[in-house]
């Protein structure tokens, strides 16, 4: 496994995850909230989750609609145009235990991943180069919410996308995916 490049994130490239329920939080930064997931239940104890991104102030983008399946586990995304099975998003990898690993909108794969020297769960690249990572933090209070982690991006590693959209839109969703099934061993 490669290591995290030793460069200094900048602070933009850190954004703090509140609430420990990955599926009911936001993420955000010196700019303000820039994700945010929102769950809500229907009568019939269906659960959807709604994956939104900030545009700017006062204005959102709905990025995917996660509908869980009946059980509470995996059910599929709705990203645009295309229907995914979240379980295609958070394949569980036996080369490496506790790793997921999904394609990219580059088609290219990645795996998120623990760290062998960390708490870290790092995401690696088709190469083995890490280009982000989640870093459980303590219980912190800041005016948003109770931050219980952080995500790192790594600007310029692998091919330097993925601080964009569709990719940074991509590896926060399946951190949340893989925060959620590591929570409830799924």
């Amino acid at each position: 496994m490669s290591a995290a490049p030793s460069f200094p994130a900048a602070s933009d490239d850190i954004l703090s995850w509140t609430n420990q329920d990955s599926r009911e939080s936001q993420l955000f930064n010196s700019w303000g909230v820039l994700y945010r997931f929102q769950t809500t239940v229907s009568q019939n104890g269906g659960s959807v989750t709604t994956m939104w991104r900030a545009l700017r102030p006062n204005k959102e983008d709905r990025i995917a609609k996660l509908e869980w399946s009946p059980n509470g586990g995996l059910g599929r995304v709705i990203m645009g145009k295309h229907t995914l099975r979240m379980s295609d998003l958070a394949r569980p990898d036996a080369q490496i235990y506790g790793s997921r690993s999904f394609s990219g909108p580059d088609g290219l794969q990645y795996r998120w991943r623990p760290s062998n020297t960390s708490q870290d769960i790092v995401l690696q690249d088709s190469n083995g180069e890490v280009i982000a990572f989640f870093r459980p933090t303590r219980q912190t209070r800041y005016q948003i919410g109770d931050v219980y982690g952080e995500l790192h991006f790594f600007r310029n590693a692998g091919m330097g996308t993925v601080m964009h959209p569709p990719m940074q839109d991509m590896v926060t969703l399946t951190a949340m995916l893989y925060r959620f099934c590591a929570a409830w061993n799924l």
